[in-house]
């Protein structure tokens, strides 16, 4: 992924210095200036990599910093808030609102990905309820129109463009106008892909623009562009009211930094990254969750949200009650293993548990990860519900392993394999027996009831070990507040190994 060799970078020189017997400013230093090598690589910009230095080493004053103050601490706090601070204008973009008529102009570079992140954009927002419609105003292009409708198409949403018709203006008006008829409460308006050196195709964006009316104009950027992004991007902020950045082919193995610090430079907030080529594989983007993963600090909030989309609510309060009761059946795994892959790419997932930097899950162990776990899916189809719903694994003997392989076309060694992944997992789900469940199975009170001893039994001692300890994982559950902690201990078997 783009910018996983910058979080590894950045993960390793704080665990050196967290290694370190004493924090001195020698030790600060060295890890300071490992950090701003690790930006510079990435193509981060000087000016801004200087200023970031300067301001940690202005709020960590190691001299008037009390005795008993946990330094390792303060310093990785102090990093982590400048990383944010790079990557937050402080400003929020507009938010369209369902019911309401909201229009959205997509800009971008020629090759950035703005057709393709259209339809991801509007697919997203189709998913939360809104009725979004797609006009192709890209007239530039061979194949625009073709590319906008293919995608459409296979997410079920409507559509306008003309082969005919030469004027993007007045197919954006007129695409415009119907889909406001249909009473469409989201309309996404593509543009042909320019760049700074052309004025013709700059003063058609600027018409665009003005006939459409807009309510919010959103820049996609490759992340792969390096520094020329930040003049690229200032001209079209010069153009038309940028108001919303996404970054696009963040699964590449670009530095990614230039596209970073032009975001930081142009103060226009980044709303959404798209992390591949499928439609879901479409993030949205919060600062201070993405710098964590991308220090391999996880992403817990996020982790619950993914867990809240995929499993259904009617099933909430039975999953926790067997959670309570630590009963673990083959049943229940195969339950959440379809949830596990309903989350959307393993390596996404993976990133948001503490300990889990990005580097750790290679494209390679990513597509290995999926393929294991819809291997071990097709032998569980070859069991009886009997099998599936016993909790005792002596029950499998040697005729019942070798008619399971048989059934699903497997050997006998993958059944054993499947067997010993379910006892490691049933050996994690009965640490969280006598959970206290909430009234009517509410998730959203379980952080109440789950305290950090049972989360601890819960996480694998490296992950534990990343957060802190016990005290870091109690400070992590008070950040948290209200967000979600349910359901997490089922999940959360994958990474204990």
């Amino acid at each position: 992924m783009v910018l996983a060799q910058l979080g590894g970078s950045i993960a390793r020189a704080l665990q050196q210095m967290s290694n370190a017997t004493i924090i001195d400013e020698k030790v600060l230093s060295e890890c300071l200036n490992e950090i701003s090598r690790a930006l510079l690589q990435s193509d981060v910009q000087f000016k801004l990599v200087r200023d970031m230095q300067a301001n940690i080493k202005r709020i960590v004053n190691l001299d008037e910093l009390a005795a008993g103050h946990n330094k390792r601490r303060i310093i990785q706090q102090a990093v982590f808030n400048e990383l944010c601070k790079m990557l937050d204008p402080g400003k929020p973009s507009f938010t369209p609102k369902k019911g309401k008529t909201s229009v959205v102009m997509f800009v971008g570079l020629q090759g950035s990905g703005k057709t393709t992140t259209c339809t991801k954009y509007a697919y997203y927002h189709q998913k939360k309820g809104w009725k979004p419609a797609l006009v192709c105003a890209d007239t530039f292009r061979a194949g625009a129109f073709d590319q906008l409708k293919q995608n459409a198409t296979k997410t079920k949403i409507p559509y306008y463009g003309s082969y005919m018709e030469s004027d993007p203006v007045k197919i954006a008006v007129e695409g415009v106008e119907t889909f406001k008829k249909e009473n469409r409460d989201l309309i996404i308006v593509d543009t042909s892909g320019r760049h700074k050196q052309e004025a013709a195709l700059f003063e058609e964006m600027r018409q665009v623009s003005e006939a459409t009316k807009p309510d919010l104009i959103i820049f996609v950027m490759d992340s792969s562009i390096g520094q020329a992004a930040f003049d690229q991007a200032q001209a079209f902020k010069q153009s038309v009211a940028v108001g919303a950045v996404i970054i696009t082919k963040m699964d590449g193995h670009a530095k990614g930094g230039g596209a970073l610090s032009a975001v930081a430079a142009t103060k226009s907030p980044v709303i959404f990254i798209g992390t591949g080529e499928h439609m879901e594989e479409f993030e949205v983007f919060d600062v201070k969750p993405f710098v964590s993963r991308l220090l391999g600090m996880g992403d817990w909030s996020g982790f619950m949200d993914k867990i809240h989309e995929v499993v259904p609510t009617d099933q909430q309060p039975e999953l926790l009650q067997k959670l309570s009761e630590g009963s673990f059946t083959l049943r229940l795994m195969y339950e959440q293993f379809q949830n596990i892959l309903k989350m959307g790419p393993i390596g996404q997932v993976f990133s948001m548990l503490p300990g889990s930097s990005s580097e750790l899950m290679p494209k390679g162990h990513e597509k290995e990860s999926q393929a294991k776990i819809k291997r071990y899916m097709t032998m569980m189809d070859s069991m009886t519900n009997a099998e599936l719903d016993s909790t005792n694994p002596k029950l499998f003997n040697d005729s019942r392993i070798m008619r399971i392989a048989r059934g699903s076309g497997r050997s006998v060694r993958d059944v054993m394999e499947m067997m010993e992944e379910y006892k490691r997992l049933a050996k994690i789900w009965s640490k969280m027996k006598g959970l206290k469940i909430p009234k009517k199975g509410d998730m959203s009170s379980l952080s109440r009831n789950m305290n950090a001893q049972h989360m601890s039994k819960v996480l694998p001692p490296q992950m534990l070990k990343q957060i802190g300890g016990m005290g870091g994982l109690q400070s992590l559950m008070k950040q948290m507040g209200s967000k979600d902690m349910g359901g997490l201990g089922g999940m959360l078997g994958r990474g204990d190994k």
